[in-house]
């Protein structure tokens, strides 16, 4: 019989449970409001931060996997609010950036955003918001060394 995992006091549960209790009321309010999904909304603010970049460096920017971007950028692309080209350096590769209507709608829900993690982290204390980020910045560069080492084991 598998050992018990500690709920309540498991970091990585906890991290799971933090993204999932933001990500509900952003479908539920956002997301439908704007027919976005989650992933197109993540999609989105990468594509503010760094306009130009491939489908490949959005999964790597994420987190997300190839099919879950590819999907998330083919609903931008439908609603327009995604622009295409072709990279002058790579034909097979495209660089993307917001459209009009992307940029648009980015600044107001990215204002929206804003005010929401004001709101989270608001019990937070500036060095343990510091700490935080260190912290996290470490974990995403473990990870990514795990993957590009091929020594990935999965859940």
């Amino acid at each position: 019989m598998p050992t018990q995992l500690p709920v309540d006091s498991s970091l990585f549960f906890k991290l799971v449970r933090v993204v999932n209790l933001t990500a509900r009321p952003f479908h539920e309010s956002v997301g439908k409001q704007h027919n976005l999904s989650l992933n197109e909304w993540r999609a989105m603010v990468v594509l503010a931060s760094h306009p130009g970049v491939s489908a490949t460096e959005v999964c790597e920017l994420t987190g997300l996997d190839k099919m879950s971007v590819s999907r998330a950028l083919a609903g931008l692309e439908k609603q327009e609010r995604l622009h295409r080209e072709s990279d002058p350096a790579d034909q097979r590769k495209s660089l993307l950036t917001l459209s009009p209507a992307g940029r648009k709608l980015f600044t107001r829900i990215g204002s929206l955003a804003q005010a929401r993690e004001a709101q989270l982290f608001a019990g937070v204390t500036s060095a343990e918001l510091v700490q935080m980020n260190v912290t996290l910045d470490k974990l995403v560069a473990a990870l990514r060394a795990e993957a590009m080492s091929g020594d990935v084991e999965s859940l």
